[in-house]
Formats: structure tokens, C-alpha cells, sequence
């Protein structure tokens, strides 16, 4: 099968940048503040301000440009040839594909992210030894996936949008993380909630289930998602997982 169609669609918003429709609009408001938390999770977890980053999965590159913006020296990775002409269009980035992954010196970032991609990925153990090869001494891994344990996964059960059939290749709970990475010889430091991922996830699904977004139903269930996690960081709609 040739997945590389399936991510040419205009509503596939992180390659896209599209502000078309209610939620994708929703999406660009919110990005403004995540781009600023992800980047003091970074900062906080790294213990640097300023160090070599670089992005796997970078869309058409707003992370990469705010990261760069703030001093950090930025490499991106993206397979997807339009959004990476959007990325050099939008913010004068240009991005390495898959080749430039595996031909990256090792030891060499302080920080790698993976901003919901790794359930993408097609060789899902080459990449986490490529990224263990990568990370420089005392560097971070920050992986966000969705967590199909999650009350939202369990509320719209076929119809949960993160599901993303057939672009999502891996689905992934707290459980099954550990035991991936441990396989690797790594380990999960921290986990962190996104906490708007159940919003925009709930809205998504909704529109799914009914063919039109429910402004309010996707918002209460999103609150719901959240209530859960508060107490339970495993149960969130998707998790940042800081690894070493």
C-alpha cells in the first residue's frame, strides 16, 4: 500500500498548516501556547536553555521556528515532500528525509522529539535505535503519542479520532511504552498530559460519529478525559513521554 497518499489531504492540519474549519482554527490558537509549554518541558527536563534539537516529524516546521527563535540550533526530519516545501515556504527551514535520519552524527542532540509521529513510523525499532545513537550524553527523548487507554478512546470507542486509520501504524499505552523502550535499554523519566489532545480529539470524533463537530459535546467529553487524568496522568487523551 502506498500510505504516502493518505497524508496529502488539506485537512491533515500538521502537514498542511490549514486554518480551514472550526477546529483547525481551534488548533492554531491553542499551538500558540503548546509551542511555548513544549518548549519549557524541554528546558526544564534538559536542565538547558539553549542546545541542539532536532525534530522528527516536523510538519511544516512551526515547533522547529519557535525552537530555532529561541536560540537552539534545529534539525528536522520530515518524509512528506509537500510539508516540508511548506516548512521552507512558511519559515525558511529546509528538512532532511529519511536518509538524512540515519546519516546524522551520533551523540549529537540534546534533545530529540517526536511529536505524535512515532505511532507512523513503518520500523518502529530501527528508529528507537537510531534516536538512542543520536542523543548526546545527559540529552532527553520527549515522545507524545495518543494513549488508547484513555477515557475519550473508550467513549468513542471505533470512532476515536487518534485511532487515524491507516495513517497510525502503532497504538501505544503507558504499559507498552515501558516495555518498548526497556527493550531498548532506555526508560520513561516522566510522563506529561497534553491536556488540550482530549479537546481536540473529542472534537474530531464527534464530527466523526455524527458527520459534523459538536462544539460542546467534544468540549464536556475533552473536560471528562481531563478529570480522569488529573488524578491519573496514564489515563490522558495523549502523553509526553521524557526518556533517557
Amino acid at each position: 500500500m502506498d500510505i504516502a497518499r493518505y497524508y496529502q489531504s488539506t485537512d491533515y492540519i500538521s502537514h498542511s498548516d490549514t486554518k480551514k474549519g472550526l477546529i483547525n482554527r481551534l488548533y492554531h490558537l491553542v499551538r500558540r501556547y503548546t509551542l511555548h509549554t513544549k518548549r519549557k518541558l524541554i528546558e526544564r527536563r534538559t536542565g538547558i536553555k539553549k542546545g541542539t534539537l532536532l525534530d522528527i516529524g516536523a510538519g511544516s516546521g512551526a515547533f522547529m521556528n519557535h525552537m530555532r527563535l529561541e536560540g537552539w540550533k534545529v534539525t528536522g526530519i520530515e518524509q512528506d515532500q509537500q510539508a516540508s516545501a511548506n516548512a521552507k515556504s512558511l519559515y525558511d527551514l529546509t528538512l532532511h528525509g529519511l536518509d538524512g535520519f540515519f546519516n546524522l552524527p551520533a551523540a549529537s542532540f540534546n534533545a530529540i522529539t517526536m511529536w505524535h509521529v512515532l505511532e507512523h513510523v513503518h520500523d518502529l525499532h530501527e528508529y528507537i535505535e537510531q534516536i538512542k545513537k543520536l542523543l548526546a550524553p545527559a540529552g532527553k527523548i520527549f515522545i507524545a503519542v495518543p494513549n488508547y487507554t484513555s477515557y475519550d478512546a473508550g467513549k468513542y470507542g471505533k470512532f476515536w479520532a487518534a485511532y487515524d486509520v491507516p495513517r497510525h501504524l502503532y497504538h501505544f499505552s503507558p504499559a507498552a511504552m515501558a516495555v518498548l523502550l526497556e527493550s531498548h535499554g532506555m526508560k520513561i523519566d516522566h510522563i506529561q498530559p497534553m491536556w488540550f489532545d482530549s479537546f481536540y480529539v473529542s472534537l474530531l470524533s464527534e464530527k466523526y460519529r455524527s458527520g459534523h463537530p459538536n462544539l460542546f459535546r467534544g468540549v464536556y467529553n475533552g473536560l471528562l478525559s481531563n478529570s480522569q487524568a488529573i488524578s491519573n496522568g496514564r489515563r490522558a487523551s495523549s502523553i509526553i513521554y521524557i526518556i533517557s
